[in-house]
């Protein structure tokens, strides 16, 4: 009996050193010790040599000469190096001679022609409404008087894309069908995605001059990565019991490239295509600064002056082509992917229906040159720029200041300015160098591995070699504060917009003309109503970024398995409780891609935020270009990638591949 208490005693503390031992073997509890003793003895050690805190002189690269002389190479050597004369030059001349002839086409066409073919095309390929609403979108560009710019639009995009698609579709086959390539072009193409346009104007311009072919390039530049990346990834992502049954038939690889592999991946092949369209739209006007004509110049030559009425009416065809384009490519996917055998009257299926395509478009091209009218008729047209102008400063005057209670914007900049932007900054430029970079590794090697960590840390330190550490943490300021209310505002619409299919039908063409809408339109709205500064460009960024998070966000939760909803309701969870407990958690992955995107193109607006006193790093690429100074331009440039793939880094956690028990 006296043997029973120590036998309790010695059973209750081996219990204790096993949850001792177990919660030691916590991965995440090992990192967090691991980092406390590293803090302990390296910040001391940091603190003693570099006290200032300012990233040291000697760890610095100054790049100006080795890129003031590659410009002056450049300049001397464009007409009469054989690279220029026999390559570049012959590539310029295709560019130019492929853009005059589907212009000359589309010319030739007339605007009856153009309308009938593309409303054709849209019904053959995605029924009837997406007819009527490329049926819409183009009366609507003629009834605005921007027939012409928008044909010139139209033919540069279609030569862009299809230079895209291509350049894409052969990165993504590479990529797709090797593992060494694909993570030789993963950080390529987050370089190509990330770099700010403006930065690479500059040296296409260089090179090409002004004119279509630097616009074009630039656009492939930006356009091709997702036709890479989902290429790929359809390519990657084939079933491989299917592979191995036409493996076992006796194919070739090249059989099983085009009989299974590319079959397979169909669906995304279209939405890379999809994307390529979107992405070059969104060029148009930014094309337009090197010598792009069309509704871009239109759009860029009208806020030049000013003239938020005439920029709108450009900018509105910008929209319409791009919905167009979505809608119908979209439609086009799921009508593939549905795998549904043909149905109707044999004349509306298959040639019959493109040979009926044809010969109708040819018959309303005939019509309008017979009634003597290829362009639109200028009777036709309707003026807005006034009316959109009267409105906008109608805005200013009522929402500047002096609204009741609420204030008007201009008191919300300078208190979002003196609260939130200035706070960061000053943060962040008084936080040491090594700090900063320990806090970086840190937080990407609690979310991740050791590896996510080191390429965190790198980039932040490339900065610091660049000699651009100060301007960065003002424009890092920036994007988080950007970044941050575009979360809580897109996580909490998305929310919003997943609970109710009526809401999210109300918002979808909103968000397509936010998503679409060239940046330059609402730049001048939002300085009016918010003055020159930091806050307009923060501003701007949240505008341009919110529509991808909402859409991300409704998509995941959307996604969410219904059997788990429906085990969550039977057990009586309320409707917060089945989202916080069951939804929230189970589409992570997808929250994680809006936080992705957020930054990506919060990032992309840092640039258009230094034309409206963001300044910074975006300042920096603009006056570059402006100068001609491929220093200046570049090195911000590449600053502000590494900005996105530290962020990026931080906020996307990494699936270990191994179960090991090292970090």
């Amino acid at each position: 009996m006296t043997a029973a208490t120590p036998t309790a005693d010695t059973g209750a503390a081996p219990d204790q050193q096993g949850t001792l031992q177990s919660a030691l073997q916590s991965r995440g509890l090992r990192k967090i010790l691991i980092l406390a003793v590293a803090a302990a003895v390296l910040v001391p050690l940091a603190h003693a040599k570099w006290s200032s805190g300012t990233w040291p002189s000697e760890l610095t690269v100054d790049l100006n000469g080795p890129l003031g002389r590659t410009s002056d190479w450049i300049i001397d050597n464009r007409d009469s190096h054989p690279l220029f004369v026999y390559f570049l030059g012959h590539l310029s001349n295709a560019v130019v001679l492929s853009v005059r002839a589907v212009y000359q086409l589309l010319l030739l066409l007339g605007w009856t022609g153009v309308t009938a073919g593309v409303t054709l095309v849209a019904w053959r390929v995605a029924g009837v409404r997406i007819a009527a609403t490329a049926l819409v979108s183009f009366a609507v560009s003629g009834v605005l008087d921007m027939w012409l710019p928008t044909m010139q639009t139209l033919a540069l995009m279609i030569v862009a894309v299809v230079a895209s698609v291509v350049v894409g579709a052969l990165l993504g086959l590479a990529g797709g069908l090797s593992e060494r390539l694909f993570k030789i072009l993963r950080p390529v193409l987050d370089t190509m995605q990330v770099l700010p346009a403006f930065a690479y104007l500059l040296p296409v311009v260089l090179v090409f001059g002004i004119g279509v072919p630097a616009a074009l390039l630039a656009t492939v530049v930006y356009a091709a990565p997702p036709m890479a990346r989902l290429t790929a990834l359809g390519l990657r992502g084939a079933d491989p019991g299917v592979l191995e049954a036409v493996t076992s038939l006796g194919a070739t690889g090249r059989q099983r490239l085009l009989t299974a592999r590319l079959p397979l991946a169909r669906k995304e092949l279209l939405l890379g295509l999809n994307q390529t369209i979107m992405m070059a739209l969104s060029m148009a006007v930014i094309a337009s600064m090197i010598g792009a004509a069309g509704l871009g110049d239109r759009v860029y030559q009208a806020l030049a002056s000013v003239d938020v009425g005439a920029a709108l009416a450009a900018a509105v065809p910008i929209v319409l082509l791009a919905i167009v384009m979505d809608r119908t490519t979209a439609a086009a996917g799921e009508r593939m992917g549905a795998d549904a055998a043909p149905s109707g009257p044999k004349l509306l299926r298959g040639w019959y229906a493109w040979a009926g395509v044809a010969v109708l478009t040819v018959l309303a091209t005939v019509a309008g040159r017979l009634a003597g009218s290829t362009i639109w008729p200028s009777g036709w047209t309707v003026a807005i720029a006034r009316p959109v102008n009267d409105f906008k400063e109608w805005m200013v005057d009522h929402l500047y200041s002096g609204v009741p209670v609420v204030g008007g914007t201009a008191d919300w900049a300078a208190h979002f300015t003196s609260w939130v932007l200035d706070p960061l900054r000053d943060g962040l430029t008084a936080l040491p160098w090594w700090g900063a970079l320990l806090i970086v590794a840190a937080l990407a090697w609690l979310i991740g591995t050791w590896r996510t960590a080191l390429t965190a840390t790198l980039a932040l330190a490339a900065i610091g070699v660049l000699g651009v550490w100060k301007p960065s943490m003002n424009t890092l300021s920036q994007v988080l504060a950007a970044l941050a209310v575009t979360l809580v505002l897109g996580f909490g619409i998305g929310i919003l917009a997943a609970g109710s299919k009526r809401l999210e039908a109300i918002l979808r063409p909103v968000l397509d003309v936010m998503q679409t809408m060239p940046q330059f339109v609402y730049l001048i709205p939002v300085v009016a109503l918010f003055a020159v500064g930091r806050a307009p460009a923060a501003a701007a960024a949240v505008v341009y970024a919110l529509p991808a998070v909402i859409r991300i966000t409704t998509q995941g939760l959307r996604q969410v398995d219904p059997g788990a909803m429906e085990s969550a309701r039977s057990l009586g969870a309320t409707r917060w409780q089945m989202l916080r407990q069951v939804q929230l958690p189970l589409a992570r992955p997808a929250l994680l891609l809006a936080v992705n995107q957020g930054v990506v193109l919060v990032l992309a607006v840092v640039i258009i935020g230094g034309l409206v006193g963001g300044g910074a790093l975006g300042y920096d690429v603009v006056t570059g270009l402006a100068k001609g100074d491929l220093a200046l331009g570049l090195v911000a440039g590449v600053a502000i990638v590494c900005l996105g793939l530290m962020l990026d880094r931080v906020t996307q956690p990494t699936q270990r591949r191994t179960t090991g028990k090292g970090a």
